[in-house]
């Protein structure tokens, strides 16, 4: 009798052993961040490029849904979908398909709603450049973004895509979208969190996205989008170029891309 209740104990600790190795909790996502509001904590969740989740005050922002629907395995259907351009690691039909979006407003410029799947278009809100929206307790407001030199050749040319400024318990939260160092970017005021991209071509390099930074001085920022043609780009160059001018800006660095470890 006591073999076989020794017998049993181990297999019952094999089993929760392996239920734990199998757990969702090895996600290779980035850990979270929480950064305090007047409403309670906005939480912060790096998903892949240029795609992250934010939580708060009980409701859920999923940005530019890329990579694919298991990427978001274990974070909540979203309330709102922000999308910024038309290329695929924004608008992401595929990805889109995979999650639970039906009940999400879309937030989208005119460019990407011309081109989402008809299952989407009755849940689509429309912005343009310089347009605001007020919706469940926040507010979102779309802000240029492109490329320099502003031409028919440019792979972002101004009023296509939008950069966002959400409002969110009083802090305001810049996603830059694919931009360069444009002068909208210059002059934002009261940035407390930004996500800044820095990916040659596509939109500007690490040097250019710290002067960009340093000129309109957010409390937090977060370097994302930051794969280009040539690999990943110097985010650990750019918190020093940014901190040897500004102490005083918290540079976060985070694992966007867990798979290039």
């Amino acid at each position: 009798m006591k073999s076989i209740l020794l017998l049993t104990a181990a297999l019952t600790a094999a089993v929760q052993a392996l239920a734990q190795t199998a757990s969702p909790a090895a996600s290779p996502r980035a850990a979270a961040d929480q950064i305090a509001t007047k409403k309670g904590p906005l939480t912060v969740q790096p998903i892949t490029h240029g795609s992250v989740v934010f939580t708060w005050s009980g409701k859920t922002i999923y940005v530019d849904p890329y990579g694919g629907a298991e990427a978001y395995t274990g974070l909540a259907a979203p309330d709102v979908v922000l999308i910024t351009d038309i290329h695929g690691d924004h608008l992401d039909p595929k990805t889109l398909a995979g999650l639970s979006v039906g009940k999400a407003l879309l937030v989208v410029p005119k460019a990407v709603a011309d081109q989402l799947p008809a299952e989407h278009k009755a849940h689509v809100r429309v912005l343009n450049n310089g347009q605001r929206l007020d919706t469940l307790g926040m507010s979102v407001s779309a802000v240029p973004m492109y490329n320099l030199p502003d031409d028919a050749d440019a792979r972002h040319p101004k009023g296509r895509g939008n950069g966002y400024v959400l409002n969110l318990g009083g802090k305001n939260v810049y996603l830059s979208g694919d931009t360069e160092d444009i002068a909208e970017m210059r002059a934002l005021k009261g940035i407390d969190v930004a996500f800044v991209c820095m990916n040659l071509p596509y939109t500007m390099d690490v040097q250019q996205a710290a002067q960009g930074v340093l000129a309109f001085k957010p409390g937090i920022v977060y370097p994302y989008h930051y794969r280009g043609q040539n690999g990943l780009s110097d985010v650990d160059g750019f918190k020093k170029s940014v901190n040897s001018a500004n102490k005083k800006i918290d540079v976060r660095l985070r694992n966007w891309y867990p798979a290039a470890k």
